[in-house]
């Protein structure tokens, strides 16, 4: 059975518990309130369980995260404060946070449906044009609201992104560990990013907005349609030259079935002046993604028992597709490294993050670097 979810989310659900403001707690270990259940997650910088709270039985997520010098601190702390301030169904949300032993803890909201390119690939899941739509305009909508709150993502990538249920169609951003606050009156600069997905201004060292996350959007559409990476080089240092100059194309077999709306969404995110490049908001009112009118029948006209609105089920044998090796090939071409990286625009050099480059300090402003967590 081939499964085609063409359906529109209706409505936002709220988190399993309310929105929340949360303090660190110092000095008390979090394994006094909490069952570790199992590992779900681990990366260079720290790991990830399921836990169960022992006086609610509230399921929950763990980031354990090893304080190993000086900068680890403020970056754990500044995550914590920009999700604080980020409470939104289509954002991963914060429950608890704690210091202890030269470790801190940060609770999350259990996402359990998996990466959205997991999803994607998937052998019985087709990747419709209005599909990508719907999973792209998700994307936009928490992008608007975390601009609204004046914050930059950063490290919007694939690996960011989660299905909040295994079979639906709903989304939820994460890992907020490079997010900053901007401040329009004030020159932003960051020296990291992940290759692939980093705006040209982050490799050119020059002052970042909230247009910088919108390039990532437009690489993240230009991925789901096709399955290619835009920048992808033989090299990441080829790939940042790639990206330097806008260099890319849709004259691949893999667009011939992407519609016209499609490749013009992207064309207005992938624009090396970031002044023209579409707004989340802009991102929102384009054809490709904006909310189409549903019509819901009433009773009178059809029986509710004999037409329900699922998604579409094909009985046939799912053919080779071209879009998801694609999709395969770029994934694993991402796993190779799970760490941002960090650029060095005067030599043209790029350097994975590591625990000796986690705290930066430029002339030309503080740079915290904190590190993904996986």
């Amino acid at each position: 059975m081939i499964h085609i979810d063409e359906t529109d989310p209706v409505g936002d659900v709220d988190p399993a518990f309310p929105y929340r403001d949360v303090s660190l707690k110092r000095g008390i270990d979090p394994k006094e309130n909490y069952e570790v259940i199992e590992e779900i997650g681990r990366g260079k910088f720290g790991t990830v369980f399921k836990v169960r709270e022992k006086a609610t039985g509230f399921n929950l997520a763990a980031k354990f995260v090893p304080i190993l010098k000086r900068g680890d601190r403020g970056a754990v702390s500044l995550e914590i404060e920009m999700m604080n301030r980020l409470q939104h169904p289509k954002i991963i949300q914060l429950y608890d946070a704690y210091e202890y032993n030269k470790m801190m803890c940060v609770v999350l909201e259990l996402v359990e449906g998996g990466e959205l390119f997991d999803r994607v690939l998937d052998e019985n899941f087709i990747m419709t044009d209005k599909v990508c739509a719907i999973f792209v305009r998700q994307i936009c909508e928490a992008m608007s609201y975390i601009h609204s709150k004046n914050i930059i993502h950063l490290d919007l990538k694939p690996e960011n992104i989660l299905c909040t249920t295994r079979e639906g169609n709903r989304i939820k951003i994460i890992d907020f560990g490079l997010a900053r606050e901007y401040d329009p009156e004030k020159k932003l600069q960051v020296l990291f990013g992940t290759p692939e997905f980093v705006a040209p201004e982050v490799v050119n060292f020059e002052s970042i907005s909230f247009a910088t996350d919108m390039w990532s959007v437009g690489v993240i559409a230009y991925v789901l349609v096709s399955g290619l990476s835009p920048f992808a080089g033989e090299t990441d240092v080829e790939t940042m030259a790639n990206v330097t100059i806008g260099k890319y194309d849709f004259l691949d077999e893999a667009f011939d079935t992407v519609s016209p709306d499609a490749i013009d969404f992207i064309t207005k995110l992938l624009t090396k002046d970031k002044k023209v490049r579409m707004t989340a908001e802009d991102a929102l009112k384009h054809k490709w993604v904006k909310k189409k009118p549903q019509y819901y029948p009433t009773k009178a006209k059809v029986d509710s028992q004999q037409f329900q609105f699922k998604p579409v089920r094909i009985d046939m044998t799912p053919s080779p597709d071209p879009q998801k090796e694609n999709l395969k090939n770029s994934r694993d071409r991402w796993n190779e490294c799970t760490s941002p990286y960090m650029f060095n625009s005067a030599n043209r050099a790029i350097t994975p993050v590591n625990e000796k480059t986690a705290l930066l300090s430029s002339s030309k402003g503080n740079i915290l670097l904190s590190s993904k967590y996986k």
